[in-house]
């Protein structure tokens, strides 16, 4: 099997967007590496023009015959290029807000543009996320740049703190989330894609059992305590005062909860998932 072939089996067009993302982080490292603290000058007007060219692709995407890729495991249909879109152009606009205050503040503009694009990258991923492992992959990418972002400041006690803090809670609402994906896998017979799982489930009859109940709660419980709509946890005095820096407006600290397309693209797979659940059963 020659390369063109297997890029037409996976139809790996559908995340070209993605590509571009990936490219431009690439760049942004790669030249900080080559030229050091100079690369100021045109890394982020880089990341910006590789993240507004990603959102160009994903207009072209628009209504696409084709949207499954990768044997099933992504679906670029409208309402994920909606999503996708909405991330790229938040993480444009982060760029735009942050470079000033970056340089002020003496740390390296590179390395919070990479970070930053990772979590872009993280959540553009799981906007098309159709299947558990991608969800979960996906999930997880965006997490761990937000915590990185959320401690970013290395020399303000709170922003190590807050950094800490997350990290246990995301760190405990993973182990939450793959509970309940692990009782939805052994339910559904061994499936993994998010629309197989819907019929596997309605075929099986166990649609209304007390086990398909408890993994739902624990996946939506572990999905709401990693995008953080929990109050409690975001108004501790240490969160709040973080969540007030400039540098993180891309952080899930940094705005509230119903405001970040970063926490969208975390409910977007169970959006997409539940009313199919519901027809079907």
């Amino acid at each position: 099997m020659d390369f063109n072939s297997l890029v037409a089996q996976l139809n790996a067009g559908t995340i070209l967007p993605e590509t571009i993302v990936i490219v431009t982080l690439l760049v942004v490292l790669v030249g900080d590496l080559i030229t050091g603290r100079s690369s100021a000058r045109w890394t982020p007007y880089w990341s910006i023009g590789g993240l507004l060219t990603a959102v160009g692709a994903l207009y072209f995407q628009w209504g696409t015959a084709n949207p499954l890729s990768f044997l099933g495991g992504f679906n670029g249909d409208d309402m994920s290029v909606v999503f996708r879109g909405i991330i790229a152009l938040s993480a444009a606009f982060t760029v735009l807000m942050s470079i000033r205050y970056v340089e002020q503040s003496g740390t390296s503009l590179a390395e919070f543009l990479v970070i930053l694009m990772t979590a872009t990258l993280g959540g553009m991923f799981l906007s098309g996320a159709d299947e558990l492992v991608m969800m979960y992959v996906s999930l997880e990418t965006l997490s761990i740049s937000s915590y990185l972002l959320t401690g970013y400041m290395k020399r303000d006690p709170r922003s190590n703190e807050a950094a800490l803090k997350y990290l246990l809670i995301g760190a405990s609402s993973s182990a939450i989330f793959l509970y309940g994906v692990s009782l939805l896998y052994g339910l559904s017979g061994g499936e993994t894609r998010l629309s197989t799982i819907t019929a596997s489930i309605a075929t099986n009859g166990v649609g209304d059992s007390i086990g398909l109940i408890i993994s739902l709660v624990f996946v939506i419980a572990g999905i709401a305590f990693k995008s953080l709509p929990c109050r409690s946890t975001s108004g501790h005095p240490t969160f709040t005062k973080v969540r007030r820096l400039p540098l993180l407006p891309s952080s899930p600290l940094a705005q509230k909860p119903q405001g970040s397309p970063w926490q969208f693209a975390c409910w977007f797979p169970a959006i997409r998932w539940f009313p199919s659940s519901g027809t079907s059963s």
